[in-house]
């Protein structure tokens, strides 16, 4: 497998990241502009900068609590200092001396970080890896306080564009670019 990519649609201030939850988590975060009840704060949720590994992942809006999309502007900013303060949902030896190391970050740290395989249009792995995001604790409470800009259902648009695949006709994925991170942030 290839090198890991972070692939997103972004502007100099935002990111898009996607979450998949059930009609009335969704329901509720579109009309707050935040996530609240019956969305739980005191365990992990995962953000996805890939449009495609959304739609893995979901299979299309069609699995079980899983039926609604959601397109989630965050601010880069947030972004970054999740990554910044991020560990690997897995031991990597060139970022940790040893397991015991590793361990103890993945114990301390508000986020993890998970590398799976991209997805093409017909969510077949692709090459490379595309990451999530697990936010917990304080980086929880700062993505639906601080980070979140504006929160878009665009469940429709997710079933639209898999109908066009399914009939082999014409159809426009979002046109995610690479996302470069600064120097200082390593993962």
């Amino acid at each position: 497998m290839k090198e890991k990519e972070i692939r997103a649609l972004y502007d100099d201030n935002s990111i898009i990241v996607y979450q998949a939850f059930n009609k009335s988590i969704s329901r509720a975060a579109v009309q707050n502009h935040t996530f609240t009840a019956p969305f739980k704060t005191d365990r992990m949720t995962w953000i996805k900068p890939s449009f495609l590994w959304m739609m893995y992942r979901s299979g299309w809006a069609t699995k079980e609590n899983q039926e609604c999309i959601l397109a989630i502007t965050i601010s880069r900013k947030g972004f970054e200092w999740a990554l910044e303060n991020s560990c690997p949902s897995r031991f990597e030896k060139d970022i940790f001396s040893s397991e015991h190391e590793w361990r103890i970050k993945l114990k301390e740290s508000p986020v993890r970080i998970q590398w799976d395989p991209e997805r093409d249009a017909l969510l077949q792995p692709l090459p490379c890896r595309s990451l999530q995001i697990g936010l917990s604790g304080i980086a929880m409470q700062y993505y639906i306080s601080d980070w979140i800009i504006k929160i878009e259902d665009i469940t429709d648009n997710c079933k639209q564009i898999q109908r066009s695949i399914s009939n082999n006709t014409e159809y426009k994925l979002p046109n995610e670019r690479l996302y470069s991170l600064p120097a200082h942030i390593k993962i």
